[in-house]
């Protein structure tokens, strides 16, 4: 971590967002936000609230109602030395933008023998939670972390949510921007007003233990953090590590909490099939498998769509299924 901090405020998650992009349009005029609804409006949830006032039409745009159109007008501005932070209403309106991700923003790099690189953040709120119609609530991560040439990050409170921000706005090269819904407005932690950055591919244990390791991120964190102090008070220690970038993910530290722990769970709201645990899995496997007591257990979003409200809580991965979970492996 780097910063330049001065003082501290008291922020909740989108309003760290909002600070974030503040801090580095005043920092970088090259940094333009755009977005259906981002100006006037101040977004759907208010996250670029007061930008537009404060910097102008020409660096917050309200753009047309075409996520292809936005991200491929945001490579163009990357290409041409402009630092574009463009916003996806929702994570499940990125898909007729996959095609530009996919086959531009991702391999310009490469195309160009690293002559060209596409700095660019698509930010992009994510999850179940909030009660929200079809195909706003899509946890779809492991779409993009499939993807050779962008970096995919999802914090889990404000701090890491300003931090990460910057590290973004500042990386060379794509990134994908997750914003958990739930974890929006649900508490609020001490953000530095100056400039800091929180290392992208650089995973956080947030509670240590010797028993047993709980991979989560986003609003699963908060879940594995209740269920961890749940085993507390039975003398079981569990390793809460909050992986904060699913891609490039941080091997090092992931390998070293299982060779620790000897156990591990794995929790995402994602669906189980081809979700990012299986990655997880993957890597444990090859690094550390055998350190491993016990065999690696998920937990996980239904292979359904997100269903509508009356059903959410039942898709939506809770403490007693964790619990269940950690209590099979310790019990192994």
């Amino acid at each position: 971590m780097s910063t330049t901090m001065t003082n501290v405020q008291k922020l909740s998650l989108v309003q760290a967002v909002t600070d974030g992009l503040r801090t580095m349009m005043k920092e970088r005029k090259e940094v333009i936000v755009m977005g259906e609804d981002v100006g006037k409006n101040g977004g759907v949830f208010r996250a670029t609230e007061g930008l537009m006032e404060e910097f102008g039409e020409d660096r917050v745009i309200d753009t047309p109602l075409s996520e292809a159109g936005i991200v491929g007008t945001g490579i163009g501005l990357a290409l041409n030395g402009f630092l574009p932070v463009v916003e996806m209403q929702f994570l499940g309106f990125i898909y007729p933008a996959f095609e530009q991700i996919m086959t531009h923003a991702t391999r310009i790099r490469m195309r160009t023998l690293g002559k060209y690189t596409v700095p660019m953040v698509i930010r992009a709120p994510y999850g179940a939670g909030i009660r929200a119609p079809e195909i706003h609530s899509d946890s779809v991560e492991a779409l993009f972390t499939h993807m050779p040439g962008i970096k995919v990050v999802c914090p889990s409170n404000p701090y890491d949510a300003k931090g990460l921000l910057i590290a973004s706005i500042e990386d060379p090269d794509p990134v994908l921007f997750m914003e958990s819904m739930r974890c929006y407005r649900s508490t609020k932690a001490e953000v530095p007003t100056g400039k800091y950055t929180v290392e992208i591919g650089k995973a956080n244990v947030l509670t240590e233990g010797e028993d047993v390791t709980i991979f989560a991120w986003g609003a699963m964190v908060v879940i594995a953090e209740k269920a961890a102090a749940e085993f507390k008070k039975k003398n079981i220690g569990c390793e809460v590590v909050d992986l904060r970038t699913l891609y490039p993910l941080d091997k090092e530290t992931i390998s070293a909490s299982v060779q620790k722990t000897g156990r591990a769970v794995i929790i995402h709201e994602a669906h189980a099939t081809g979700g990012v645990g299986s990655d997880l899995i993957g890597l444990i496997n090859d690094t550390s498998f055998l350190y491993l007591k016990a065999p690696i257990e998920r937990v996980t979003g239904y292979d359904v769509p997100v269903p509508f409200s009356a059903l959410e809580d039942h898709y939506v991965p809770t403490v007693q299924r964790l619990v269940k979970a950690i209590d099979k492996v310790i019990h192994f």
